[in-house]
């Protein structure tokens, strides 16, 4: 039997566009296999999957049959014909697609309810979703779940939503969706209203380098589900190796097989669990009493609108002829600050590189004051339709730009493996690939206090405890979730904050997961 493997990823270009429009990345066939080994629980069963693509459930399903010696009827849905096709290049014959109905499972999604449902739905963000289709989404979630779930949900969660409403009873539900199923500002409602009314019997995440998608910027999970009445414990694993048996001998056993490695397990209570987010750890430790919040304010870096017309190059700010007076140092890109600090040699190193390190910063005041050259580069941006853009048009003047102080310390907003806080010696002012970190005391000792702090290895640690995950190891951090940032005990008690610990002694203990 050919292996889904086969199938390549696109990584740029036209190509990647579609995948991204259509949400498609197939699963490999040593996850959809342990997928399907958990819903065919006895012959003759029909196995369904809402957006079968490539086949790849399909596939693993008659190789799962043959080792359990069931019959299987194969059935589903895609809204995407082509993909059929490919499915029946990788090996699926036109007798197991004869039950594949081409269409929005959404929209037209079966009358009769279905005892083993099986799915990798679309992973389409929300923000490529027509205004109509998420009208329809809206009332959907409603309808189902008893409320409107936040906008930011993407099509991949009304599928879950769909699915488990024809989920009938005992029947069983295996999805494998991006870790923003658990993690986004939706995530409260959608998991209240599944915890309320299915058993969550168990999730499993992967490590980095065991990702079913690598060079995918999604961090996914795969959630075992019945309709049977809830449970108060699931059982929750990370994989920690690819192309691993452990994953479907671990489904095979009722979850309950355990290994020295490879496949960690931990039986979790499901309130646990939904407090502190289902891609996540579970605690260890209580609480501590302070977070990042206590200390620092957190702002989003400086939005242009247009870092071509805003964010120069020295080379592009002698070319306008715009006195240095109307610009700041600035930089816009994590990856152009290596270290954890950025110093004014920093800076020079980006100039040579030719990076642009220079912000054009406008306060609003009439055109009419500013020099000959500054009214003639303005009046390049109209002709370009910047003040058209959806940003820059609710600002007045359409040139005014967004003004920071110089922030002591940032955050990369997204990090990969060297997530970090960075020391600002430089005084420059960050663009939104960052976050400004606004200490509530600015004596030096303080901030050498608080840089201590920020970069101690736990306090670090604990930024899983509130970011977005995302592929590769990648954390996305919000500036709120950033203030929530549990900062341990131990960390406060070595580099403590004395005068602001005083005032803050009887504060009580933060709920950092909300």
């Amino acid at each position: 039997m050919q292996r889904i493997e086969a199938y390549k990823l696109p990584t740029s270009g036209v190509a990647r566009e579609k995948l991204r429009e259509k949400g498609q990345f197939w699963t490999p066939d040593w996850v959809a296999e342990a997928m399907v080994e958990y819903v065919l629980t006895d012959t003759g069963i029909t196995l369904f999957d809402p957006a079968v693509g490539a086949g790849a459930f399909f596939l693993a399903a008659k190789k799962v049959v043959k080792e359990k010696g069931f019959d299987v009827a194969l059935a589903g849905m895609d809204i995407d014909s082509d993909a059929l096709d490919q499915a029946t290049r990788f090996g699926l014959t036109l007798d197991d697609v004869a039950h594949v109905k081409v269409g929005d499972f959404i929209c037209e999604s079966p009358s009769e309810k279905l005892s083993a449902i099986v799915s990798n739905p679309p992973y389409i963000r929300h923000h490529r979703l027509a205004p109509e289709l998420k009208e329809q989404l809206r009332r959907l979630s409603l309808q189902t779940t008893g409320n409107v779930l936040d906008g930011r949900a993407g099509f991949h969660i009304y599928f879950l939503i769909r699915a488990l409403t024809l989920l009938a009873e005992n029947g069983r539900l295996a999805f494998i969706m991006p870790a923003d199923t658990c993690e986004g500002k939706f995530a409260n409602d959608l998991w209240r209203w599944i915890a309320a009314n299915f058993a969550l019997e168990a999730v499993v995440t992967f490590a980095p380098k065991a990702s079913p998608f690598p060079k995918v910027d999604t961090n996914p999970l795969i959630f075992f589900i019945r309709n049977t009445p809830p449970e108060e414990h699931f059982q929750w694993a990370i994989c920690c190796e690819p192309q691993t048996a452990m994953l479907k001998e671990w489904v095979q056993s009722g979850f309950a097989k355990e290994f020295d490695q490879g496949l960690t397990v931990v039986q979790r209570e499901l309130h646990e669990g939904l407090e502190t987010g289902l891609s996540r750890l579970p605690k260890t430790e209580k609480s501590g009493k302070y977070i990042l919040g206590d200390f620092v304010q957190v702002v989003r870096g400086v939005a242009t609108g247009s870092n071509d017309f805003f964010f120069l190059t020295e080379e592009q700010k002698k070319k306008t002829g715009i006195p240095d007076c109307y610009f700041v140092r600035a930089v816009g890109r994590t990856r152009d600050v290596p270290g954890d600090e950025i110093t004014q040699e920093t800076l020079t190193t980006l100039q040579t590189k030719g990076r642009p390190t220079f912000l054009l910063a406008l306060n609003g005041d009439e055109s009419e004051g500013y020099p000959k050259t500054l009214k003639n580069y303005l009046c390049q941006g109209e002709a370009l339709g910047l003040p058209k853009r959806p940003l820059i048009s609710q600002r007045k003047p359409w040139y005014k730009t967004e003004s920071r102080q110089i922030p002591p310390f940032l955050f990369a907003y997204l990090g990969r493996r060297n997530v970090r806080f960075i020391r600002n010696t430089a005084g420059i002012i960050p663009l939104t690939s960052f976050l400004c970190l606004y200490p509530k005391s600015g004596t030096e000792e303080h901030l050498e206090r608080l840089w201590r702090i920020l970069n101690h290895p736990d306090t670090i640690a604990n930024l899983a405890m509130i970011g977005k995950s995302y592929g590769d190891g990648a954390i996305k951090v919000e500036p709120r979730a950033l203030e929530r940032l549990p900062v341990p005990d131990h960390v406060i008690a070595a580099y403590g904050l004395p005068l602001q610990l005083r005032l803050l002694e009887e504060k009580p203990e933060y709920d950092t997961t909300n």
